[in-house]
């Protein structure tokens, strides 16, 4: 990854902080994206951006909310002056409720496909002139709620539907030598994995060795970033310790 260029949507914290260090101690420099100026994901962006900097590789950081159509204008041109190219862009960030379907409010409905649909093909849209010089990348975070029942992730929806994209892009941008697959995580130990414990009965019975860390997911990413992937396309990595493997799992075995 020397001398490329890797972007990462809400890559402050989680599964996108892992994939930023992940990719720089590769030999690859960082924007890192966060939403919201001030709080806790800027302060967390902050001490990424010094962490990849002392590993003598370059790191920025560019406040964008990719739901919003100029702001992902901005991350792009940010990227471009300050990093003078693109070479993988990695589709990590997600905003949505813990909440059944029918119990959404309507600004959580257009939060759900502005942020997790829409926001995600305009950042698509906006890189494909750097991505084909460089002959680039996308990568898209996905999850088992794409594919599995949650009573409280509505999320998986847009999983399900960014899926459907990965694999109708690769081949509508296979002209442009872009390549685009996906990694699809299990249960990944990050913050958001705290809050949905809190609806998902009895996870906590599931053996250890079921979790999935963020770094697990990364060595994914990168390895998609890289010539070693170049026969994969339209594809979706599931990463899940093989949970999705079999229904019924008895603890410990």
């Amino acid at each position: 990854m020397k001398k490329k260029v890797v972007l990462i949507t809400g890559s402050s914290r989680g599964i996108g902080n892992a994939i930023a260090r992940k990719c720089a101690e590769a030999g690859a420099d960082i924007a890192i994206n966060y939403r919201r100026a001030g709080g806790t994901s800027q302060a967390a962006g902050e001490a990424l951006c010094r962490e990849i900097q002392a590993m003598g590789r370059k790191a920025i950081m560019v406040q964008a909310d990719i739901a919003v159509k100029e702001s992902v204008k901005k991350l792009f041109q940010d990227t471009a002056e300050k990093l003078g190219r693109l070479d993988c862009l990695v589709l990590n960030a997600a905003r949505a409720p813990f909440k059944p379907i029918h119990k959404l409010f309507e600004r959580e409905l257009k939060q759900l496909v502005e942020t997790n649909y829409m926001g995600n093909i305009y950042c698509i849209q906006e890189s494909l002139s750097m991505l084909e010089e460089s002959s680039g990348k996308i990568v898209f975070i996905s999850s088992l709620g794409s594919r599995f029942y949650n009573p409280a992730y509505p999320l998986g929806s847009m999983k399900a539907a960014m899926e459907s994209v990965v694999r109708d892009s690769a081949e509508t941008l296979r002209e442009k030598n872009i390549s685009i697959n996906g990694v699809c995580g299990g249960l990944v130990k990050t913050d958001s994995f705290k809050v949905l414990r809190q609806y998902w009965e009895n996870i906590d019975m599931l053996p250890e060795e079921l979790f999935v860390e963020p770094d697990e997911m990364a060595d994914v990413v990168l390895f998609l970033c890289g010539p070693e992937s170049r026969g994969i396309s339209g594809q979706t990595i599931v990463v899940d310790k093989g949970l999705s493997n079999t229904l019924f799992r008895t603890s410990g075995k």
